[in-house]
């Protein structure tokens, strides 16, 4: 089944009271778009992943994911991987859209679990340059829930020729 991420959400859960796993997610679609948040194209491994959220506030770039169902881990908390990719995915778009360069690769992530991310959390991202060079781009990010901060990651970008 196809979710539609660019409608609104239904007014009601489900009769039971839960909800559906489609109308948590399209409830959340609609409260990132109400808050100014568009989507992200992706292709790959991310499309699988998403959808990725995007804004910009006072110039700086922020980055959301609505986490459901198909990101859990065996113990039914967002999976480390997925909030790892984030991160990275988050830190790397950053650097693109600061740096004006098109192509880049991780060098490095250092990722810190702070608290694990449940089922149904917004996770954001709010990406930083802590320095830049002619080749590399050093990232800083804190992964929060509602100003929590669940992750911590810090990744270096080199920039690259061209795509290969």
């Amino acid at each position: 089944m196809m979710l539609d991420y660019t409608t609104s959400a239904p007014d009601e859960m489900s009769s039971q009271g839960q909800g559906t796993d489609d109308e948590m997610t399209n409830k959340a679609a609609a409260r990132l778009k109400s808050d100014g948040w568009s989507i992200l194209e992706t292709t790959g491994f991310l499309h699988l992943i998403g959808p990725l959220w995007e804004r910009r506030v006072d110039g700086h770039y922020e980055f959301a994911l609505a986490t459901e169902d198909k990101h859990h881990n065996r113990r039914g908390m967002v999976q480390g991987g997925v909030m790892m990719t984030f991160a990275d995915r988050t830190c790397g778009m950053t650097a693109r859209y600061v740096s004006g360069k098109e192509y880049m690769a991780t060098v490095q992530l250092d990722t810190h679990f702070v608290e694990a991310g449940q089922i149904g959390d917004i996770l954001i991202s709010r990406p930083r340059v802590v320095r830049s060079t002619r080749s590399l781009i050093f990232m800083s990010t804190e992964v929060t829930v509602d100003n929590r901060c669940i992750v911590m990651a810090n990744g270096v970008f080199k920039i690259l020729k061209g795509p290969g």
